[in-house]
């Protein structure tokens, strides 16, 4: 299993694959931060490993 992560650009915060894929689109959970995420922000290589895996990804 890889750890698939986003970073914010304004602020930093990582989010994991898991949740911009559950979300799609979501503002950044970071304080004071506005920035929109989404799970196309992941470069196609790590989003098509996070789909093909999901399973190995649920909590």
């Amino acid at each position: 299993m890889r750890v698939i992560t986003h970073t914010c650009s304004d602020c930093g915060t990582v989010v994991a694959a898991n949740e911009l894929e559950d979300h799609r689109i979501m503002k950044c959970p970071g304080l004071n931060c506005e920035n929109v995420l989404r799970f196309e922000d992941l470069s196609e290589e790590a989003r098509q490993h996070f789909l093909d895996n999901r399973d190995r990804y649920q909590l």
